[in-house]
């Protein structure tokens, strides 16, 4: 299958370049993103931590039933088989040019009332060295910007790792911001079930809060790097395509992505 079977058009891959971003539309069918949303859904459901994956405590912050599963690959075949699909890895070879390895995997509920993150750069927390990550971002339901979408500042993937400031955590569950650099500004990006949105580890990207009362704006992201990569943060656990492990060197200064405020009181 070619990329352009896959949907990486010639106008996709020239937006990637210069923006540092692309969709790819109906990448995944509607029944496998049903599957994805009731295997998360089953999960929440039954009220119990997974450490180091998913741990819900109480409180009445939404986040606080609904937190992101953390490399939900290593607890879910289903979550493993989309992480490294054959179909997210014809595009993304196509991206890096050459063969990915698989980094980490997450999965976000963000429920009605659910705070953002604000904007930041994903290879802040990654480290990748040399080069950078690429991010593949699954919406899992119909994602705008009332529902909390994600906002993108094209062109930013072509400078350096930025020092963030500290969010505003009325609207961001993360504590790392990022202002957009003079002259350019973050543009939404509306999605449907099944798109995927990938983008370069340095474009500067966040979201802001679930503003809708009845609407989930769920979404499987995988973070993918090139198999030149020598160095990343111990954090990662980088396997190859078809599931095998591969270790590479540790980076210094990296962390999950997205360094969590502390757990907000009630409200």
């Amino acid at each position: 299958m070619t990329v352009q079977d896959l949907g990486l058009t010639p106008a996709a891959l020239r937006q990637y370049e210069e923006d540092g971003f692309t969709v790819v539309r109906g990448l995944f069918t509607a029944d496998e993103v049903d599957r994805l949303r009731a295997e998360f859904a089953a999960l929440q459901a039954t009220g119990e931590a997974v450490p180091g994956h998913f741990e819900p405590r109480a409180g009445d912050d939404p986040l606080d039933r609904y937190p992101r599963v953390m490399h939900p690959h290593e607890i879910s075949p289903l979550a493993r088989r989309v992480l490294l699909d054959a179909r997210l890895r014809g595009v993304l070879e196509h991206l890096l040019g050459e063969e990915v390895l698989a980094a980490q995997s997450m999965f976000y509920f963000k429920p009605p009332g659910a705070r953002g993150q604000a904007l930041h750069q994903d290879n802040f927390y990654l480290r990748v060295e040399p080069g950078t990550c690429v991010a593949a971002w699954l919406a899992c339901d119909v994602i705008d910007r009332d529902n909390g979408g994600l906002e993108v500042v094209p062109g930013t993937h072509r400078m350096d790792l930025f020092c963030p400031e500290e969010a505003d955590a009325e609207v961001s569950f993360a504590r790392e911001y990022v202002p957009p650099p003079p002259g350019v500004s973050a543009v939404p990006v509306d999605m449907a079930p099944g798109d995927v949105l990938f983008f370069n580890g340095s474009l500067v990207h966040g979201s802001q809060p679930n503003r809708t009362v009845d609407r989930f704006r769920r979404s499987f992201i995988g973070h993918y790097v090139g198999l030149s990569a020598r160095r990343i943060g111990q954090y990662y656990r980088t396997v190859s395509m078809s599931g095998e492990p591969v270790a590479l060197a540790v980076s210094e200064g990296a962390g999950p992505c997205g360094t969590e405020f502390a757990p907000q009181g009630p409200h």
